[in-house]
């Protein structure tokens, strides 16, 4: 029977089985096997494709990837804008303890000196979506305790192609994505830009918009050499992006929360972020029978300033603690709220401490990646290999501007600027891996180890602070094995063991002349089927941390005076499954229903007691489990699909999380201690309808039951994930 080509695609995505040229995919970083065998690769890996980022028109990275098993989500702003991502269990802020890449390189702001990923590359313009986690993560890094996500990005195309999408929605949301790209002879370009814009589904006090704008140009030229013994691409990659969004830390008390989860203080009346991202690249492939050379060249820049509320002058509380206890800081949280002026005749002045983030960051490097296939002792061998030279800096100049409530509107005083933090922080760093994967008989063995070699520096750049600086340098060898055994055509075990690693940064101490960097060994093993009408996968995992290192930022820890800082939560364990099962049933001749399944269970404990003052852990008792991590995890995907239309669903629930590890001990309060984020179910809908050659219109509803739970209450106070928002599109694409 007959099943159309858009329901095969959505079963097919759900588990990255798509088929690729891999003499033609530069971006992609693994070729997974075409969908009608059995997949034989090692290790974790999950390919979204393009035919499943067109379901949902997400332009949201965290709900693209609660179709993948595995991941850890903590929701900030409800638009993605800033995206909070973990595997298997690591930290998810800001995403700094994953690898994330374009196109198969580096593209964070500082993926060494600052991995905390500020700038995201904007997931509407993405085809692509690959998560590799465990041992089949070893050859990219520098993060190798949880996994890589690379975001692969339009290729130039072979002929003539282009597109536009167009679509607007509620809160003043807008879509304007358009792209072209042709060939003639070896010569070929892309060109595409995106807009995208919102007003905000937050209420500030006073008015005002608590929305976004955001720009991404993209231009891409190759050239082509096809020859007898080897094919050759030259490809320069030239990209911009900005971003200027009315975005604020602050939360709300429980109590106001309740009343209006979207309202926003009038503290946060300034708060804003304001970005820039440019990259070039330069990448040559050369490919033949039974060898693959890339070699890319990059520089990324990018700045940013972000101006949020840090804290009140005058007062022993902190934001934290302010909106934890309103009632025991009833004049502080006035002043928040906009209900009392800064300066009240009779009561304590509290003065508002606006903070300005000014950071400049670039990441640079030469890389070269290989693999060759090579018979060896009656063996067939494929050997992977790769060099990296990578630099990275952030230079940061944060200061601070007094504000006064005044009347409801906070107003700002002049010549009150002050800096608080100057410094700069670089790496220099030589990463090399190898690995080989033989096929003896059933078993398809790999047998890996990477090279983490680096220099780093530190300077305090303040006056008076010359002395306050630091080198250090790190070597660490991180080896892995994994293997996949086919049991028969359908159906085999995969299992691997690798040495994770995330290096500290560079301002961080030095103990006994040792760098303190978290280190972990990571196991896994499961099985994989398909009969080319099902696909099912289930993946039980261990991670074995030695020393759990967690950083104080401004985005998860609330604690003004331990910014920056490092703490270390010695030995921990985190254990799980991860399991997703994929099919679509037939109704007739007209009608699918394509399936998908994905859940994850994750467990973790601290295996010792400790006396801890980040605010996140505080006293940690043997057992205690890892804040922001939820148990429990599904997300169900369904459909109904004709030839010339669609409709979709997606159901996602999460378990309830802890908001700290531990409690409070004698002089060391913990805020949040006891309370949970709760458990919620997140249902989105989307269907479109073809109109031929003249394109596709379509529609969808994200929070279709207007879900508002708390997702957070760090760093300041309980935020609301995104409330039911109406979208409708056009698009054309020849």
């Amino acid at each position: 029977m007959k099943h159309s080509k858009l329901a095969l695609a959505v079963s097919i995505a759900a588990f990255g089985l798509n088929a690729f040229a891999a003499d033609k995919e530069l971006e992609h970083i693994q070729i997974i096997s075409h969908h009608d065998k059995l997949r034989t690769e090692a290790g974790s890996a999950t390919l979204i494709g393009e035919a499943q980022l067109e379901e949902f028109e997400f332009d949201d990275i965290h709900r693209v990837l609660s179709q993948v098993p595995g991941v850890n989500i903590r929701e900030e702003d409800g638009y993605g804008l800033r995206p909070n991502i973990g595997f298997r269990g690591v930290t998810p802020e800001r995403s700094k303890k994953i690898t994330i890449l374009e196109d198969g390189v580096l593209i964070g702001p500082a993926p060494y000196s600052a991995p905390a990923a500020y700038y995201f590359p904007l997931t509407t313009r993405m085809t692509a979506v690959e998560v590799f986690k465990g041992p089949a993560a070893i050859k990219y890094g520098p993060q190798t305790v949880a996994g890589t996500l690379n975001m692969v990005s339009r290729q130039v195309p072979d002929y003539r192609i282009g597109g536009v999408d167009l679509s607007a929605g509620g809160d003043g949301y807008k879509k304007a994505h358009a792209y072209y790209g042709d060939r003639q002879g070896n010569l070929g370009f892309l060109v595409e830009g995106v807009h995208l814009q919102s007003d905000g589904f937050k209420e500030l006090d006073g008015g005002g918009d608590t929305g976004f704008d955001k720009d991404d140009l993209l231009v891409k030229v190759d050239y082509q050499l096809d020859g007898q013994r080897f094919d050759q691409r030259f490809e320069v990659k030239l990209s911009y992006a900005d971003e200027l969004s009315d975005e604020t830390y602050l939360g709300l008390t429980d109590a106001d929360y309740k009343a209006n989860p979207y309202r926003r203080y009038a503290a946060s009346q300034p708060a804003q972020m304001d970005t820039k991202h440019t990259q070039v690249m330069f990448t040559y492939q050369l490919s033949a029978e039974d060898v693959n050379l890339t070699t890319r060249v990059y520089r990324n820049d990018y700045e940013r300033a972000w101006l949020k509320l840090n804290s009140l002058s005058n007062s022993n509380a902190s934001l934290s603690d302010i909106l934890a206890n309103p009632e025991q800081f009833a004049g502080q949280y006035q002043v928040l709220s906009g209900q009392r002026d800064s300066v009240l005749a009779g009561e304590t002045n509290y003065f508002l401490n606006m903070g300005t983030n000014d950071r400049e960051y670039y990441s640079q490097g030469i890389q070269l990646d290989g693999d060759w296939q090579v018979p060896l002792f009656g063996l067939q061998h494929t050997v992977s290999f790769g060099v990296r030279f990578h630099q990275d800096e952030i230079e940061r100049n944060h200061y601070e501007d007094t504000y006064a409530m005044v009347d409801g509107v906070n107003t700002a005083i002049a010549e009150t600027r002050r800096f608080t933090t100057e410094n700069t922080e670089s790496t220099d760093a030589w990463s090399v891996y190898i690995e080989d994967q033989v096929t003896i008989d059933k078993l398809t063995l790999g047998v890996g180890v990477r090279g983490e070699l680096m220099d780093m520096t530190y300077q305090n750049d303040k006056s008076g602070f010359a002395d306050d600086w630091q080198q250090k340098t790190t070597r660490v060898w991180l080896p892995g094995i994994s293997g996949f055994y086919q049991l028969d055509d359908n159906s085999g075990l995969l299992f691997g063991v690798h040495q994770g690693f995330v290096p500290a940064s560079p301002s961080a101490p030095v103990r006994d002349g040792e760098d303190e960097f978290e280190k972990s060994v990571n196991y896994e093993f499961g099985g994989r089927y398909n009969d080319g009408i099902t696909q099912f996968e289930m993946v039980g995992f261990f991670n074995d941390y030695a020393n759990l290192i967690e950083s104080c930022g401004q985005s998860n820890c609330g604690s003004q005076g331990q910014l920056d800082q490092e703490f270390s939560g010695g030995e921990v364990d985190v254990w799980g499954v991860e399991s997703q099962i994929a099919q679509t049933y037939p109704l007739n001749l007209q009608l699918d229903i394509p399936m998908s399944l994905t859940y994850t269970y994750t467990q973790s404990e601290f295996k010792q007691a400790l006396f801890s003052e980040f605010v996140q852990w505080g006293y940690i008792r043997p057992g205690d489990r890892l804040p922001y991590l939820p148990t429990h995890q599904a997300t169900l995907s369904i459909g109904l699909a004709h030839k010339d239309w669609a409709v979709d669903m997606l159901v996602k629930y999460v378990s309830d999380m802890p908001e700290t590890a531990g409690v409070g001990y004698e002089g060391f309060d913990v805020a949040l201690a006891g309370q949970e984020v709760p458990a919620t179910t997140v249902v989105d809908i989307a269907a479109h309808y073809e109109l031929g050659q003249y394109g596709r219109v379509y529609a969808k509803v994200d929070n279709l039951f207007d879900q508002d739970n708390i997702v957070s209450r760090r760093p300041y106070g309980a935020r609301p994930g995104k409330p039911r928002t109406l979208s409708l599109g056009y698009k054309y694409q020849f």
